[in-house]
């Protein structure tokens, strides 16, 4: 008797399909075929949904800017544009230098010294967004024979902010420093921005 049990419980199994090493085998492939088509149908999918949301080629043109600033004399600034906006590279004097370094940084409302808004080696170049922090005018002062305001650095026509040598904010309603953007000296006259 105990043999026919046995044989009764594997007729069972191998008529559920359970124990038929043939039916197990072809359902786990049915089931991982699926699963396969099913990924490989989602990827076809979100492939080109991801890609058409990288920035074109134009995009990724204005990501950065290079700059050749060998022609740039002590005392003189140039404009640029980065990102579509005013960007501002001043080559400063010894005595610029002296005038932002003598500033007591704690006195500052937007505390920064001038070795930490130019790069080691070149701190006589000061690379600084053209736009106002109060509300986003260009204000003067890279140009030549532009009002610079009264601490020699930038001057804002549309509400009054006074910048330094090195670009901070010194009076008026702008709340801090003109931004430094990204940048490396790739030379020592070209500057890449961005």
């Amino acid at each position: 008797m105990a043999t026919s049990t046995g044989t009764a419980e594997s007729e069972a199994l191998t008529a559920d399909g359970m124990g038929a090493g043939e039916g197990v085998r072809r359902r786990d492939f049915i089931e991982i075929a699926a699963v396969s088509a099913a990924g490989v149908g989602g990827a076809a999918i979100l492939i080109p949904l991801i890609s058409q949301m990288a920035p074109s080629r134009d995009v990724l043109a204005e990501s950065s800017t290079e700059l050749d600033i060998s022609a740039i004399e002590p005392g003189q600034a140039i404009k640029a544009v980065f990102r579509k906006q005013p960007l501002f590279v001043r080559n400063l004097t010894p005595q610029e230098m002296e005038q932002a370094n003598a500033v007591p940084v704690s006195s500052l409302r937007d505390p920064e010294s001038l070795a930490d808004r130019t790069k080691e080696g070149h701190t006589n170049i000061l690379v600084t967004m053209g736009v106002c922090t109060h509300l986003g005018c260009v204000p003067l002062g890279a140009g030549e024979g532009e009002n610079r305001g009264e601490f020699g650095g930038y001057f804002c026509p549309c509400h009054g902010s006074s910048y330094d040598t090195a670009g901070r904010i010194r009076k008026g309603p702008a709340p801090a420093n003109l931004v430094v953007p990204d940048y490396q000296f790739t030379t020592d006259t070209t500057i890449v921005i961005g």
